[in-house]
């Protein structure tokens, strides 16, 4: 098809069924993206109408206050609950791991100490001992060990543990 100055006709613009697989699938995931996006927005503006932080919170939205048991907590069935979950259980096994640490290169000695009456055997092991040991293990035995005291796990003197400082610092597995 020429035209009458030998220029010739564009071509029509072919159908979808003319049109390849790849450019169906251009037009397809645009319009998908669009779709994406709609249903993102449309989630999270209902999202921000039931965050106490959003300039979009409605009145009768429930604002947990002090004192409230659910107060400080995230929404149940939340990632972020589970991310709580998943991190309470990950530190309680790197506790568990430390006590077995502790029994497996500490000393038994009298739970009284030196000249006690008591028939009480207790595991203990220095710091500096424990720490050469376990730094193969984990770089957190600090915070670790202060964890499993806060559980009445272990107990040693003072309020932290230094390397160097406290090497000769004793530290007792209490179960």
């Amino acid at each position: 098809m020429e035209t009458e100055n030998n220029v010739p006709a564009p071509a029509p613009a072919p159908t979808p069924a003319q049109l390849s697989d790849d450019t169906a699938v251009c037009i397809v995931s645009v319009k998908g993206m669009k779709d994406n996006w709609q249903k993102w927005s449309s989630e999270h503006q209902e999202y921000q109408k039931h965050n106490p932080f959003s300039h979009d919170t409605r009145p009768n939205v429930v604002v947990p206050q002090k004192g409230q048991d659910d107060y400080g907590r995230p929404l149940q069935g939340s990632m972020t609950e589970q991310r709580g979950k998943d991190a309470h259980t990950h530190i309680s096994r790197e506790v568990q791991e430390l006590c077995e640490v502790i029994r497996n290169i500490g000393v038994q000695r009298d739970k009284g100490g030196a000249g006690s009456s008591s028939d009480g055997k207790v595991i203990t092991v220095e710091f500096g001992k424990l720490f050469e040991h376990y730094v193969t293990i984990s770089n957190k035995l600090v915070g670790i060990l202060l964890r499993a005291r806060k559980q009445r796990l272990v107990d040693f003197e003072g309020e932290m543990l230094w390397q160097g400082k406290d090497d000769h610092v004793l530290i007792t597995l209490l179960q």
